[in-house]
């Protein structure tokens, strides 16, 4: 009896199983085909059908993940991920076959190659992710059809082209991530059709054009990012139909001027980032009733009048940058929320006492009249005052050179220059100075998303090549806006400048990690002379030193070199906030003083002076030797001085 009840149990288990819907069978060979394709058969052996149910690779978190619908007699799959596990090579064929799919991950590979344009049959798609990837040619016209799209991520990739007019018809689209992806060309007309936007990501693209005012109708849109574009202003005024806005950064705008007044609604912001955007005018009273915002950076703008008083009534506030602006008045501690955790007001025609004695704020306020009590440097604080406007300077024991071992402790080069410590931990809107008076720095901005914290100084225990100063290159100074190095008390002329850099963030690895690009532009004395400098592609690989030279003139006793953050590069690779300039080490040393004769040439010209002097007083002496003996050999005459013969 017991067997029998075992046999019919046996027998019910089997027509269940049998009952069990079966995957569609092209999709089951598609899959293994996909599989196989990038290698993955070590994690994910498909013996049983894909699709079977309480299979491992089915939950959310499965990374592979295969996850299907099935019906009474049939199952599809309709979620694939293949995320970060660095597969390679160009997408499969196969991965069209699969059109009940309706969440494709494959971000954060190597998968390169074009978009095939087969992509469009996937019609039932409504989150694709290829960001981070290293995909080229252009942004397939058939991405269109996919017209039941909620989120479309194509970041962080090597398109070139422009947007295809067809992205107007993802008309359900509420994200969209387009960031560092390559594009160019003007923004299309047609993406005015994504009115249910809540996310554009688009910074680090060629874009041309003005700022589109149709994005103004994106009532829907709470995170705005377009740094580092070619776009041209102003900025709309119908961007102030944003209410629901969170994050907004616009950057690095050429053009016509920009003005605040759009932010009078945008009561919801809580990071508003406007830098470099040609504002004009006078700071908005009314910015400080904005009750949610954290962070607003308006540095590098056209800003004039003081900072009103009502800006201590923000609730929120706690990082500020109002630096290369053209402020006036005095700055006091009532005019500053008593929330700020970072303040940068440099090079502004500011005056006023240090607010310093607060512990808990941090402050930039180079090339204004502010007297910053907390620089406990007296001589490099008088000396900082020539950066302000036309101050002229002079000094009555210049200096001719400093050497800086940016981020890092004192240390002596292969070749015995002596680098000095830079290893100060600073804030996000810090000014210091050295201990010999030398040289100063200033940093300002804020690393929002950083996983290792508020860090402006990086690291590394690898082993640097194309230099016999491997230590040297192990630390940098880093900074997420703007780091600036000033050389104090020199002597006028012209001066070699020898900027030290090697990537020791980001890697170069065949993994998806170093797939990041840092890029950043270079000032000395205010000209720009590195562009769009990408460590990484001029030393041929991270990890690897390499030495950029520069000839700049002092005439007013300091050396200014500013490394600046334009919104170009990746963001967020290998980490969050992975972005702006590095730098490892810096050299100055004078070549030629202001009359144009260097070193060099002195000591050339003072052997030359000292040759021919010694030449000349020994054929003197040799000359009154051989006259003493030749007076001694012959007869001695007398010397009658005679007249002409006297006519008469």
């Amino acid at each position: 009896m017991g067997f029998l009840s075992l046999s019919f149990f046996c027998l019910w288990i089997l027509e269940i199983v049998a009952a069990q819907p079966k995957t569609e069978p092209r999709e089951v060979d598609a899959i293994n085909k996909i599989i196989d394709h990038w290698k993955l058969r070590s994690k994910l052996n498909l013996s049983v059908d894909p699709c079977i149910q309480n299979a491992t690779w089915a939950p959310d978190a499965a990374n592979p993940r295969i996850a299907c619908d099935c019906s009474d007699t049939v199952c599809h799959i309709t979620h694939l991920k293949i995320y970060a596990l660095d597969v390679s090579g160009e997408i499969p064929q196969e991965l069209f076959v699969l059109t009940e799919l309706m969440d494709l991950n494959l971000g954060q590979n190597v998968i390169n190659g074009s978009i095939p344009p087969e992509i469009g049959l996937l019609s039932k798609m409504k989150y694709l992710s290829l960001g981070i990837n290293n995909i080229t040619g252009p942004v397939p016209v058939e991405l269109g059809n996919l017209t039941k799209l909620l989120s479309l991520s194509l970041s962080s990739n090597n398109f070139w082209g422009t947007l295809p007019p067809q992205l107007g018809n993802l008309t359900s689209l509420t994200q969209l991530y387009i960031d560092s992806s390559g594009l160019s060309g003007p923004i299309p007309q047609e993406l005015s059709n994504l009115k249910l936007l809540q996310t554009l990501w688009a910074s680090d693209n060629r874009f041309t054009g003005n700022l589109p005012e149709f994005f103004g109708t994106f009532t829907d849109l709470k995170d705005l990012r377009l740094q580092g574009t070619s776009l041209d202003g102003p900025i709309p005024s119908s961007y102030g139909a944003l209410t629901k806005l969170e994050d907004l950064r616009i950057g690095d705008l050429t053009g016509d001027d920009s003005s605040l007044a759009f932010l009078e609604n945008l009561t919801s912001l809580s990071i508003l980032s406007l830098r470099k955007c040609r504002i004009a005018g006078p700071l908005p009273e009314q910015l400080s009733t904005l009750p949610d915002l954290k962070i607003m950076d308006l540095s590098f703008n056209k800003l004039t009048g003081p900072i009103p008083t009502s800006f201590k009534n923000f609730s929120s506030l706690q990082f500020l940058y109002l630096g290369s602006n053209n402020l006036n008045g005095d700055l006091t501690p009532d005019v500053i929320s008593s929330k700020l955790i970072a303040l940068d007001v440099s090079f502004n025609s500011l005056s006023g006492n240090s607010l310093l004695h607060r512990n808990d704020l941090s402050m930039n306020v180079v090339g204004t009249a502010i007297n910053d009590n907390n620089l406990n440097n007296g001589k490099a604080s008088s000396m900082l005052q020539c950066l302000q406007g036309n101050t002229k300077c002079s000094t009555k024991f210049p200096s001719k050179s400093f050497s800086i071992n940016c981020g890092g402790t004192k240390l002596a080069s292969a070749d015995g220059i002596q680098f000095d410590d830079d290893s100060e931990l600073l804030g996000a809107a810090s000014l210091y100075s050295s201990a010999n008076s030398q040289w100063s720095l200033s940093s300002s901005g804020v690393y929002i998303s950083n996983p290792n914290g508020p860090r402006y100084i990086t690291q590394t225990d690898s082993q640097i090549t194309n230099t016999l100063d491997s230590e040297l290159y192990k630390t940098a100074r880093i900074a997420p806006s703007s780091l600036r190095y000033y050389g104090l008390g020199l002597d006028s002329g012209k001066y070699l400048v020898e900027l030290h850099f090697a990537e020791i963030q980001m890697d170069d690895s065949h993994s998806w990690k170093g797939l990041g690009r840092r890029v950043f532009d270079v000032y000395i004395q205010g000209e720009k002379v590195l562009e769009d400098f990408n460590i990484v592609n001029v030393a041929g690989g991270s990890k690897k030193a390499l030495i950029k030279s520069f000839e700049a003139n002092v005439t007013n006793t300091f050396l200014d070199i500013h490394f600046y953050w334009a919104g170009r590069g990746t963001c967020c690779i290998p980490f969050q906030s992975t972005f702006g300039p590095l730098v490892s080490a810096i050299h100055v040393t004078q070549v030629s003083n202001i009359d144009g004769s260097s070193k060099s040439n002195k000591k050339k010209v003072g052997r030359i002076l000292g040759i021919t002097i010694g030449c000349a007083a020994g054929l003197l002496i040799i000359s009154a030797i051989f006259y003493l003996w030749r007076a001694k050999k012959e007869p001695k005459h007398t010397l009658v001085h005679t007249d002409s013969p006297t006519k008469g």
